[in-house]
């Protein structure tokens, strides 16, 4: 069985924490690892039920993850019941993996290491690469006994920036790294092209934020480009250093955890943070300040 910790495929692309991504191979080779526990996570909550890797379990970042009544994510005890529920264990390897280039996959990812889940990963390439190679699929929905998943404290303070934070962040000249689309960055478009706008009254972006749309950062088919790749994105174009305290922004947060995910992982900045209230927060503040 294929070790935990090591994905050759994975390896040779450069990147300073490789241990975070693994590949189809991998996944297939490990698809009866006891282990490994696969979770996917998708924008569209019905790909699931149409057929998911065999063994996944399903997380909806909406309804899961998410507070019923404020807009915040769940507490320390409700997010041990979930993984509880899932027969996921303190220990277990968690592969995450997703419709969208894996938007929902970082997404959901994020939201662990807000709890300290540190033994996780993403599958490069996501569900849409498993599929065209043709990979099996079930619609049988797995059943893990029940553990006993004790949770950490959120600790928001590592990976999460708030509205505050981020203004006093910009007033600093910090960097910003917005990751919409040019349309969504100029304020021509409130949301993303051929979706309905999400409630922002206002359009632009926050002031100095640049603008490095997500996609940048995957190849074709969804798998990341390689650590030299990504840093003649983000370092020779964008200006951003290792050294630097970045803030990564979007709609609601799911795309600016794909960069988040690059910068923090893939090219080893310590400092940096995802501000998921983004622009459906910002574009609505009285008074905020916004550039277009």
């Amino acid at each position: 069985m294929t070790n935990v910790t090591t994905d050759p495929n994975i390896a040779v692309k450069g990147y300073v924490h490789p241990d975070v991504l693994v590949s189809t191979d991998w996944v297939a080779n490990n698809l009866n690892n006891p282990q490994v526990r696969l979770v996917e996570s998708n924008e569209d909550i019905l790909l699931y039920g149409q057929g998911h890797i065999p063994g996944a379990v399903n997380i909806d970042w909406q309804g899961d993850l998410n507070d019923r009544v404020r807009r915040d994510y769940l507490d320390r005890k409700a997010f041990g019941e979930l993984l509880s529920k899932h027969g996921i264990s303190n220990d277990t390897t968690v592969v995450f993996y997703g419709d969208k280039n894996n938007w929902w996959a970082t997404y959901t990812f994020w939201v662990f290491q807000l709890f300290g889940h540190s033994n996780a990963k993403v599958m490069d390439g996501g569900r849409a690469k498993w599929i065209a190679e043709n990979r099996p699929l079930t619609k049988e929905v797995p059943s893990y006994p029940h553990t006993k998943y004790v949770a950490k404290e959120r600790a928001d303070y590592k990976y999460r920036a708030f509205r505050d934070q981020v203004n006093q962040h910009s007033q600093a000249g910090q960097p910003l790294i917005d990751v919409r689309s040019a349309k969504e960055y100029s304020g021509e478009l409130l949301h993303m092209e051929a979706y309905p706008n999400e409630g922002a009254l206002r359009g632009g972006h926050i002031p100095g934020a640049k603008n490095v749309p997500w996609a940048t950062a995957a190849n074709p088919d969804g798998t990341f480009k390689s650590a030299d790749e990504l840093k003649a994105i983000y370092e020779q174009n964008a200006g951003l250093s290792a050294d630097d305290n970045v803030i990564t922004y979007c709609r609601i947060g799911e795309r600016s955890s794909h960069t988040w995910f690059v910068l923090h992982y893939l090219l080893g900045y310590p400092n940096v943070r995802n501000y998921d209230g983004s622009w459906t927060e910002w574009g609505n503040l009285v008074g905020a300040p916004i550039e277009k």
